[in-house]
């Protein structure tokens, strides 16, 4: 996490500081990222970014908490205007999050994260369906899902669905991005999937 000096900076100085991190991971990996191009970009000497950061590391998982805490808060956002659907919902959110990484520019920091991914990655991308945010929000998520039109009572049943939808959805814009598929057929491939799950798998017995 960022230390207080941080939080403390003015908002201008703060963005700065954030777009010049987001450039230099929107350009190579976490792990070939170089502070001294962010430093440059930012315009501020080395151990000005020590006061902010504890390292490299400490700045990616800072915007990929934001990016995180963007899409709980676009999550609650479309279960409102969709009327507690929650596959629509999280529908949503892949199409969101796929057109922002075949956006140039910066927003290719998500296109960065998702070919550069390994499991501590991974659930700071996927924390906004996590257990600990939807407890932090229960009666709010709660309220807002239909769960009339689901199979499934309680928030113990909704936790372990969220999770199935997190999987799948990040599974496959992990795979869009990979294999460089056109926006139209990962969200085709993506809502068949999504379509099998609401659908059941396994023909009930008489």
């Amino acid at each position: 996490m960022p230390k207080s000096t941080f939080y403390n900076l003015k908002n201008e100085k703060k963005q700065v500081l954030i777009e010049a991190a987001k450039k230099e991971f929107s350009r190579v990996s976490l792990y070939e990222a170089s502070i001294s191009n962010i430093l440059k970009s930012a315009g501020i000497p080395r151990g000005s970014f020590y006061q902010y950061f504890e390292d490299k590391e400490d700045a990616f998982f800072y915007l990929l908490n934001e990016h995180a805490n963007e899409r709980h808060e676009q999550f609650l956002s479309n279960l409102r205007k969709l009327n507690g659907d929650v596959f629509e919902a999280v529908t949503a959110i892949f199409i969101h999050t796929l057109e922002r990484s075949h956006t140039e520019g910066q927003n290719n920091f998500i296109k960065n994260v998702l070919m550069n991914m390994n499991y501590k990655i991974e659930t700071a991308f996927t924390k906004f369906l996590s257990r600990e945010e939807l407890d932090k929000r229960y009666e709010e998520v709660n309220a807002l899902v239909d769960f009339n039109s689901l199979n499934i009572s309680g928030h113990q049943q909704l936790y372990h669905l969220l999770q199935i939808l997190s999987a799948v959805t990040f599974h496959n814009l992990v795979h869009s991005v990979s294999n460089e598929l056109s926006i139209e057929e990962a969200v085709s491939k993506y809502r068949f999937e999504v379509s099998m799950l609401k659908a059941g798998l396994s023909k009930s017995s008489l």
